[in-house]
C-alpha cells in the first residue's frame, strides 16, 4: 500500500517526456550524436531573458546610485576640505548596500562632527521600485525621493541654546512631526523674508529673529530665495532633543545639539546647485554657536562674537529652560510608572508560578478544592469592588 503511494507521488512530481515532433523544420545544431533544437525551448529561453534582464537592471541602477552619490559628494568635498581637517574618512564615501552612502567630517571650531547620509531609491532592484512607485501613485502623501541629509554635532563646549528651529518646505509639514517628534514643540509661522513655499517652526519669534537677521555676509533668507536651490530645499533644523521621544530623561552626555540640513539630491548633472545653501549653513554654524566666522578657512573666526544664546532675550531663555525642565519631569514620572507596573507584573507571575508549583503537588481532589477557594475569593474581590462603585 506504502510503495503503490509513493509510485503515484513520483509520478505527480515526474514531468511530462518531451515530445519531438517528426515534422520539425527548425534551426537545428548537430554534433555526432547530440541534437539541439531552439524551437523546442521557446519559455526557456523567455525565463533566460527575464534573468537576465533583471541581472542587467540590477548592476545599471547600482552604478547609476553610485555615479549620483559620487557626484554630489566631490561637488561639495572643496567645501568640508576648506571647513574640516578630516573633511572624510579613510576611503572616501562609505557605500552600505547600494543605495546608501555616509560620509564622516570632523576637524572643526564648535563642531565635533558631521554626518552625510546620502540615501537613494532602490534603482538597483526592480520590484522595490515598482513598489514605491506604485505606492506613490496610490497614496498622496507617501514621497520616496532620493534625499541627502547633514547633521551637525555642536561640541558640548559651544555656547549653543536649547531651543527647537527649522524652517521647512510646505509640502514636508504634512508628515514631518510624525518622523520628527523634536519638531512638535515648535509652532508653524509664516514668515514674509521668506519665499511663500517656506515655513518657519519655531518656539519662539525671538529665535528666528536672531537666525533670519544678515549676519555679516551670511543672508539665509537670500540664499533660500534662489530659485535654482528651492526644489532642492525640505528642512534646515536647529534642536536640542532627539528625533524620536525617549522613554526616559536622556543623560547629559547624550544632550546633543544639532543643525540639520535635509535636501532633495539633485541630479548628477546638477549637482553644484546645493553647494550656495551648504555654504551658508557652515556661516550659520558659526552664527549659532558665536564663533564669529563666515565660514572661511577651518574653524574661522573671531573672537568675543556673540552666539545665539546670548543674543536672545533674558525671558526667551527662562521659557526655553521651563520648557526643558517640565518635559525632564514628565519623562521621569512616565519613566516611573513604566517601571513601577514592569515590577507588578514580575510580582505577578512570580505569584503565579509559586501558586501553581504548589497545586502541582497536590492531589485532583486538593487541586479542585483549592481551586474553588480561589474563585470563591475572586468572586468576593469583584462583588466588593461592585459595591464601592
Amino acid at each position: 500500500m506504502a510503495s503503490q503511494a509513493l509510485k503515484q507521488v513520483l509520478l505527480l512530481l515526474t514531468p511530462p517526456p518531451l515530445v519531438v515532433p517528426e515534422d520539425y523544420d527548425g534551426v537545428e545544431f548537430r554534433w555526432k550524436f547530440l541534437v539541439f533544437r531552439p524551437g523546442l525551448f521557446q519559455k526557456e529561453a523567455l525565463f533566460l531573458s527575464a534573468v537576465l534582464l533583471y541581472i542587467a537592471w540590477y548592476f545599471i541602477g547600482k552604478s547609476y546610485n553610485i555615479k549620483k552619490a559620487t557626484t554630489w559628494f566631490e561637488a561639495h568635498l572643496p567645501l568640508y576640505t576648506a571647513q574640516f581637517t578630516r573633511p572624510v574618512q579613510p576611503g572616501g564615501l562609505t557605500k552600505d548596500g547600494s543605495s546608501d552612502f555616509f560620509a564622516y567630517s570632523t576637524g572643526r571650531r564648535a563642531i565635533s562632527s558631521l554626518h552625510t547620509t546620502i540615501t537613494l531609491r532602490p534603482y538597483h532592484d526592480f520590484w522595490q521600485l515598482a513598489y514605491q512607485t506604485l505606492r506613490g501613485i496610490v497614496e498622496i502623501t507617501y514621497r520616496a525621493e532620493d534625499e541627502v541629509e547633514l547633521e551637525f554635532t555642536f561640541q558640548d563646549s559651544a555656547d549653543v541654546p536649547g531651543c527647537i528651529w527649522a524652517i521647512v518646505a510646505k509640502d514636508e509639514l504634512k508628515d514631518i512631526k510624525d518622523r520628527r517628534w523634536d519638531l512638535s514643540f515648535a509652532r508653524v509661522t509664516e514668515s514674509q523674508s521668506l519665499p511663500p513655499s517656506l515655513s518657519v517652526m519655531s518656539e519662539f519669534a525671538d529665535i528666528t529673529e536672531n537666525l533670519l537677521k544678515q549676519h555679516g555676509p551670511l543672508s539665509l533668507a537670500k540664499t533660500l530665495a534662489d530659485p535654482a536651490l528651492l526644489p532642492y530645499f525640505r528642512s534646515l533644523s536647529l534642536t536640542d532633543q532627539p528625533r524620536a521621544r525617549p522613554a526616559a530623561p536622556l543623560p547629559l552626555a547624550e544632550r546633543k545639539r544639532r543643525l540639520i540640513l535635509l535636501l532633495t539630491l539633485p541630479p548628477a548633472t546638477d549637482a553644484q546647485a546645493t553647494v550656495p545653501l551648504v555654504t551658508a549653513v557652515f556661516q550659520l554654524l558659526d552664527v549659532v554657536a558665536g564663533t564669529g566666522g563666515w565660514g572661511v578657512g577651518r574653524g574661522a573666526g573671531g573672537k568675543g562674537a556673540a552666539g545665539l544664546a546670548q543674543s536672545l532675550r533674558p525671558e526667551t531663555r527662562t521659557k526655553l529652560r521651563a520648557t526643558r525642565e517640565k518635559l525632564e519631569k514628565e519623562l521621569l514620572e512616565e519613566s516611573s510608572r513604566d517601571q513601577r507596573e514592569e515590577e507588578e507584573e514580575k510580582r505577578a507571575a512570580a505569584k503565579k508560578k509559586a501558586v501553581d508549583e504548589r497545586l502541582s503537588r497536590l492531589s485532583a481532589a486538593e487541586q479542585k478544592k483549592e481551586l474553588e477557594k480561589e474563585k470563591r475569593r475572586m468572586l468576593r474581590k469583584t462583588q466588593g469592588k461592585i459595591a464601592k462603585r
